[in-house]
Parts: C-alpha cells; structure tokens; sequence
C-alpha cells in the first residue's frame, strides 16, 4: 500500500473518531464538584492525587490536602507544597501502623485529622480536598463512614475531593464520580530495590 493511501485511510480513521469525541463532548453539560476515588494494590494513587493539586494551583485556585497514615515522614510532595500559600497541608497520622503499633493514637491522630478535614470541606474557597490514605482508617474502624460520607455530600458544589488508598469500601466507590483502580503489575521493591528518594517518597 502506497503512503498516499496510508496517508488517506489515516486521515479518514481519525475524521470518522473525532467526529465521536466532539459528539460525547457535546453531551457532556454538567458542571459540578466531582468525588474521585484512587484505589487498588498499584504504585501511584498519591501521586496522582497531588498531580490534581499541582493543576489546582495552576489556576490560582486553592487546595487542601489530608494525609492520613502515612504522615510521619517528610516526603517531596510536601516539601514542595508546603512553601505555597494556596495549600493547606495536614499530618493526620505517625506512620503506618506496623511502625507505630500503637492502636489508640493511630485513632486519635486519624479522628483529629478528620476533624479537620471536615473545616476544609465546609469552605468554598478550598477548591480541591485530598483525603489521602483515607481508605485505611475506614477500613480500620478508626472512622466512620457514617460521619465523612455526609460531610462530603455536604460540601460546597463546586468542589472536587479525591480520597487514595488500596481497597476503598464500597460505599465510597457507590458515591463517587470517577473511580480508578490501579493494578499492581510489578515493583521494584520485590526484587530488593529499596524506596528512592524522589519516585516513592
């Protein structure tokens, strides 16, 4: 087949597919605040989060972000979005449990955050809310369901909350806009590499 002809079909391929894309885009009217669920076993679902964030930011709008859990150690999300004035970020925990081993703080550090977290839901300023690692202490009993999900039906209309974390419950994905579950294809870390600086933390 000559290049003319491939040049042809490619041409009309992609005519006959955009002319679907602008017709979903078309029917696309809606305009509200969108819950987003980042869950499953693969690496990514923070990091994802704060891409949302650094978009945020890029439009001069505010954000606000939770880390549940994991929040002991300083990590390059932070350090960079600590210094920015549109960005609140809150530690609502000492570490992963199997570091702390210390049942009653892990609930009283995650019930203190939420509480928090709940003031940043209730502000209209705040254009984005990240709940990160919210599913753990879901899962843990350390919160309850019966408490966040009002405050985040609850929120302003206009504002977007992303909760991470592996095996978000059901009633969270039920409620949520979009929902992705990243698959755990392969890791360094099982073929004895350890965390690098800059890529997991």
């Amino acid at each position: 087949m000559s290049e003319s002809e491939l040049d042809r079909r490619h041409k009309e391929r992609t005519r006959k597919h955009k002319e679907v894309v602008d017709a979903k885009i078309a029917k696309a009217t809606i305009d509200k605040g969108l819950l987003l669920v980042l869950t499953g076993n693969g690496k990514g679902k923070s990091s994802s989060a704060f891409g949302m964030v650094a978009r945020t930011l890029g439009y001069g709008r505010k954000a606000a972000i939770f880390q549940f859990i994991k929040g002991a150690k300083l990590v390059g999300e932070r350090a960079f979005f600590d210094a920015h004035p549109d960005v609140r970020w809150e530690k609502c925990g000492e570490g992963f449990t199997w570091d702390t081993q210390d049942r009653q703080a892990d609930i009283a550090n995650a019930r203190a955050g939420w509480e928090k977290a709940k003031e940043a839901l209730a502000d209209p300023d705040v254009h984005l809310v990240v709940l990160d690692e919210l599913t753990y202490p879901v899962n843990y009993g350390y919160l309850s369901l019966d408490d966040i999900m009002p405050a985040i039906a609850a929120r302003p209309p206009m504002q977007h909350v992303v909760i991470t974390g592996r095996a978000a419950h059901e009633r969270i994905v039920e409620a949520a806009d979009t929902v992705s579950a990243i698959r755990d294809v392969k890791h360094a870390f099982r073929s004895g590499v350890r965390a690098q600086e800059g890529i997991d933390w």
